[in-house]
């Protein structure tokens, strides 16, 4: 029976227990890919595993289990929109707190902007270069994602450093 659409909140804490199991041995790569899926496939879910795993201190998405990587690739375009996304704003808050001398949540920043760079070498190229072509455009000043990107405030130099971890992929001209 698959699990009902778990709110933001809730996908949160099943990502800790799962990520917790797993870490201890007690959830098998393949288990943890299985239910991963099933949480991905909702919009809520994906966004709350996604907080956990990127976010987190564990290495889970440091040394991505094929089965999971696989998981996610199947997750289709959801998982790759959110993966951009958190591409982007990782890298505009590591700018910000570089400006304010704040080390620490720098380094946080750039570690969830790695993240989300290796993630997305993982998911399906067609799917990932659409999506990064759409908001590389808009850190020019055009195309869908320009009210993103300005919904969060960035500045020039934000996103400029934006455009460079989408170029750092091979991805735009």
């Amino acid at each position: 029976m698959p699990m009902p659409d778990p709110s933001f909140a809730q996908a949160m804490e099943i990502t800790a227990h799962w990520i917790g199991l797993w870490e201890g041995g007690e959830l098998s790569d393949e288990v943890l890919a299985e239910r991963v899926g099933e949480l991905v496939a909702s919009r809520d879910g994906a966004r709350g595993f996604f907080v956990v795993a990127l976010a987190g201190d564990s290495a889970l998405l440091d040394r991505l289990p094929e089965p999971l990587a696989q998981a996610l690739r199947l997750a289709g375009a959801g998982v790759v929109d959110l993966t951009a996304r958190n591409l982007a704003m990782s890298t505009a808050m590591a700018v910000q707190h570089g400006r304010q001398g704040d080390d620490q949540q720098q380094g946080r920043s750039e570690r969830v902007q790695r993240r989300c760079a290796e993630l997305l070498q993982w998911l399906d190229p067609t799917l990932v270069a659409q999506r990064l072509e759409v908001l590389l455009e808009a850190t020019g000043g055009s195309g869908e994602d320009v009210a993103f990107l300005q919904r969060w405030g960035y500045d020039q130099e934000q996103t400029e450093a934006i455009a460079a971890a989408i170029r750092a992929l091979g991805r735009g001209d």
